[in-house]
């Protein structure tokens, strides 16, 4: 079973790599793709870096681990993509394959104004990753719903992006051939 971890990667982090690992080791998934979505419909576009530097940076953090795969495939789709939308799309393009999705307690907390919500927990599994203070109570008895011991890490994109505005130190907390290429291009300055 492949996960799908979806996300801006505006830029991709430490937090978003430890996510990702621990899905594709400490459950059983096989493997995790991160799907850099364009443009998330319930967030503002504006500070959203270009989509092929996102899908670059993706890359280059996870050019070491081949049980992560990068995904472009909702670049591809009518934007703004919704989840649903880009399973039915996987489905089709890769029948023999078996998706799940992995996202954090706070999206499942709002899970309900997903388009569709209810597709997805009938046909897919969801691998939650713990978000602090957000109460998934209503989710804890249902088939669907797997909740993890992913390792939490207090670090957010906006944190990223906001360092690199002030000139700050992100090492450790961004791989470095993302640094390299974030300055490179000059991201977020």
């Amino acid at each position: 079973m492949i996960g799908l971890f979806f996300g801006s990667f505006n830029p991709i982090h430490i937090g978003h790599l430890v996510i990702a690992n621990y899905m594709a080791h400490y459950t059983s998934l096989k493997e995790v793709w991160l799907v850099v979505s364009p443009h998330n419909p319930l967030k503002q576009k504006s500070g959203l870096a270009d989509m092929y530097d996102r899908l670059e940076m993706a890359r280059l953090a996870t050019e070491n681990a081949p049980y992560l795969k990068v995904s472009d495939i909702e670049f591809k789709l009518p934007q703004p993509s919704y989840t649903v939308d880009t399973l039915a799309y996987l489905k089709e393009k890769y029948p023999e394959k078996e998706f799940a999705l992995i996202m954090g307690a706070d999206n499942l907390s709002s899970f309900k104004k997903w388009k569709n919500y209810e597709v997805l927990l009938s046909h897919y599994k969801i691998f939650v990753y713990p978000r602090p203070n957000v109460d998934t109570s209503e989710w804890n008895d249902h088939s669907s719903i797997v909740f993890t011991d992913t390792p939490q890490m207090d670090i957010s994109s906006t944190f990223i992006r906001n360092a690199i505005k002030q000139e700050k130190n992100i090492q450790f907390m961004v791989p470095d051939s993302v640094i390299d290429f974030m300055d490179k291009k000059s991201l977020y300055k």
